[in-house]
């Protein structure tokens, strides 16, 4: 249950920061530097904040590669057909993410494409790395689709993939385009990274194409398209 706190506080995070579905706002990070985090108490998710230091360059690096390999400047978003942009900073690892959705006009939707930048420090093995963040997107379209706990009487009530389903082949994205880049740094987490800003990309892409913006998750349990 604490990871999922923790994705779910991440996403909740990233759904706040990328309200502007039309743009990546770099300016925004100002000068590629090192967050100066003297005198706050800040977790760092318990490392040591010498060796594994918050730096701005490194995510605007997995942005710049993500917009760049997913094409987002020549692309546009229309009616049904919506592109979404996240990044974060998770379990120490720099994520940048673009989502790209097909919504039809009774609420299908389709995932065309999805493309994640990584800098996760130095990576041992590049195929086990790329696996993680694959998998990082079936779990977040299941997040947002359907995955939903509640409980009754302090009792949860989902008890199997019967009441909690996970995606199926046919609602995953079609392509999913991982990019790891070369660093020096000291390898970081490559377990989790991958689903807070996918979620988030993935409902800013539903805003760009229907106009609609995603508050509350799963789909399957709200009214968003009537």
């Amino acid at each position: 249950m604490a990871h999922t706190g923790v994705l779910i506080r991440n996403t909740a995070c990233q759904l706040g920061k990328t309200g502007c579905s039309a743009c990546i706002r770099l300016d925004l990070l100002g000068p590629p530097r090192t967050l100066d985090f003297t005198n706050v108490d800040y977790p760092n998710y318990g490392a040591d904040y010498k060796t594994y230091p918050w730096e701005t360059g490194r995510l605007r690096n997995v942005i710049e590669i993500v917009a760049d390999k997913s094409g987002w400047g020549k692309k546009k978003s229309t009616k049904g057909h919506g592109f979404g942009f996240a990044a974060h900073r998770s379990f120490l690892t720099y994520v940048a993410t673009v989502v790209e959705v097909e919504v039809t006009d009774d609420g299908e939707i389709r995932i065309p494409r999805v493309d994640t930048a990584v800098d996760a420090g130095l990576v041992v093995n590049p195929e086990a790395t790329r696996a993680q963040f694959e998998g990082a997107v079936v779990f977040g379209t299941s997040i947002v689709r359907s995955g939903e706990i509640t409980a009754k009487n302090g009792v949860i009530q989902q008890s199997n993939f019967n009441d909690y389903p996970v995606a199926r082949i046919n609602e995953v994205p079609t392509q999913t385009n991982v990019y790891i880049t070369e660093s020096s740094a000291p390898p970081s987490g490559v377990g989790e990274p991958g689903v807070p800003p996918f979620v988030a990309a993935f409902c800013n892409a539903i805003f760009a194409a229907t106009g609609k913006r995603v508050r509350d998750l799963p789909l399957s349990s709200n009214n968003l398209f009537g």
